[in-house]
Parts: C-alpha cells; sequence; structure tokens
C-alpha cells in the first residue's frame, strides 16, 4: 500500500486504539501528574491509576476540568485527589508536596508534564516570553523533582511496592534533539529537560531511583490543534511522521506506565522517543 494514499483525513482510516488489560502493575503506588487536567497530563494520569496508583491531579487553572479527571478516576474504582500550584513557584510546589505526603503519606511516582508555549521569532521574543517558558518547562521540572527525590530518598525501598525507591518520568519533546525555529524557548527548556534528567539519573541511581523522559512527537492535544484539525493541516503534519498518523495521548499514557513500573526496572537515564518516527528525519527518505 501506498502510504501517500492515506495522507489526507478524508482518505486515512481511523486509528482504532486497542485498550490495554489492566494488569494492576502500579498497584499500592502514590502518584503526582503535573498538569494533569487536560492532554497528555490527563491520559497519563487515567492510566496511572487504572493501573492501581492513587494519583494527584496537578492543575494550574481551570478547576472544573481537574475535577473531571478526578471524578473518572474515582468512578473506575480509584483514589484520586486534586491540587492547584503553579510548578515555577518553590512555595507552591513545596505546598502541593506537604498536601500530597499529607494524603497519601509517600509518593512513589513523579510524572513531571506541566508545560506550555509562548512563540515568537527569536529577535522578537520577550524576555517575559523566554523566563515563562523556561520556568514552567524547565525549573518546574526541577522544583517537582528535587521534593520527590527528598521523600524516595528519606523512604527508600519498600520492595512489596516497587524494586525502586522512587521514578521520576519527565514529558519532554522530539525538540530536545530537533531544532525549532520560532520556537526557541521551548526547544531549550525541553534540552535542559534532557541534561537535567540524564545527570539526576546519574547522580541518583545508588538510591535505587530512575529518572527517564518520555519525549513526544505530534500528538492529538488542544496545545496544538491547528496543525491537525484540518485536512491540510493533517496532511503536511503527515509529511513529518513516517508512520503516517499523529499520535494519541494514550500513547504516551501507555509509555508512562511502562517507565514507572517495575518492568522497566532496569530502565535508568533515557529519553524515550514516542513519535511515530519523527526523529528520523523523514526528509531524508528519498535521498535528501
Amino acid at each position: 500500500m501506498n502510504p501517500e494514499q492515506h495522507n489526507n483525513l478524508d482518505t486515512l482510516p481511523d486509528v482504532v486504539m486497542p485498550e490495554c488489560p489492566q494488569r494492576n502493575l502500579l498497584r499500592g503506588q502514590k502518584a503526582l501528574v503535573t498538569g494533569a487536567n487536560s492532554g497528555i497530563g490527563r491520559s497519563v494520569a487515567l492510566y496511572l491509576a487504572k493501573e492501581g496508583a492513587d494519583v494527584v491531579v496537578n492543575y494550574v487553572f481551570d478547576d472544573a476540568s481537574a475535577k473531571e479527571v478526578v471524578d473518572e478516576i474515582k468512578r473506575k474504582g480509584g483514589h484520586a485527589i486534586a491540587i492547584k500550584a503553579d510548578v515555577s513557584n518553590e512555595t507552591e510546589v513545596q505546598s502541593m508536596f506537604a498536601s500530597m505526603l499529607e494524603e497519601f503519606g509517600t509518593i512513589d511516582i513523579l510524572v513531571n508534564n506541566a508545560g506550555l508555549q509562548s512563540d515568537a521569532a527569536f529577535d522578537e521574543m520577550t524576555l517575559e516570553q523566554w523566563n515563562k517558558v523556561i520556568n514552567v518547562n524547565l525549573t518546574g521540572q526541577f522544583l517537582c523533582a528535587r521534593e520527590a527525590i527528598r521523600e524516595f530518598k528519606r523512604r527508600g525501598v519498600i520492595s512489596e511496592i516497587s524494586c525502586a525507591a522512587g521514578k521520576i518520568i519527565s514529558i519532554s519533546s522530539v525538540h530536545e534533539v530537533i531544532p525549532w525555529g520560532g520556537h526557541v524557548n521551548y526547544a531549550a527548556s525541553k534540552g535542559g529537560v534532557m541534561l537535567m534528567n540524564k545527570s539526576l539519573a546519574q547522580e541518583v541511581a545508588p538510591y535505587r531511583i530512575r529518572v527517564n523522559s518520555v519525549c513526544p512527537g505530534a500528538i492529538r492535544t488542544p496545545i496544538n490543534r491547528t496543525a491537525w484539525e484540518t485536512p491540510e493541516a493533517y496532511d503536511d503534519l503527515m509529511k513529518l511522521i513516517p508512520y503516517n498518523r499523529i499520535g494519541e495521548p494514550v500513547d504516551i499514557g501507555r509509555a508512562v506506565v511502562w517507565l514507572a513500573s517495575d518492568d522497566s526496572d532496569y530502565i535508568n537515564g533515557i529519553s524515550l522517543f514516542v513519535d511515530g518516527g519523527m526523529t528520523l528525519y523523514p526528509g531524508f527518505a528519498e535521498g535528501g
């Protein structure tokens, strides 16, 4: 079959994402997902809960959407709470972790997902735009990871819960390695996440703490709606994705569950690209 036959929304077959059977991979574990009231974070929170984790749904705006995620988890028999906190604010992060420890007793899994874009041509980018993206996307991950590491070290390994003392999974991006003109602040933040995580993984591995990243490509979320909501935009997007479909939030949720589980206990310090092959530089498929 010629892939070009499916580069238009009118002819592209619907992608049916099969439901994964519940295995209770994370039973007894306590998870915090930042930016969990929509998009990728929402999917991650739901999949962690599906596998048995109690979940803190962090958010910074839209109380109703955070409540919807918590309610969905509870309807399916899980335990979740919502905590409003700006991850770029040290005091709010520390308060969020204190509230989580009061409710759940500890933390086993941190998913550093909260992130944003504020795009501009480089010579027109304001310092406010630069700082806003770096503060949330990079400093926010630092602040949350620091609090999690402190608790992981304090508690240590509880073997009946997990092989590891704790797991940090950061949501990075293909743009930790793919340059992205017009989005320099975003790409810089994700490049920083990459080396922060690898350096942290090296530092805390002796404590049986694992630190990994999931790097999404194009995922069907509101933040990039303009890239997929029309047939023309979708057609252009497919030129960047050899696998010839956009990613779905569940693709990221499943990857995070695996990295959080003991199935991946010997995996540490990696960037797992979930991108349909975007990092294969498809423009060179015909010889460049």
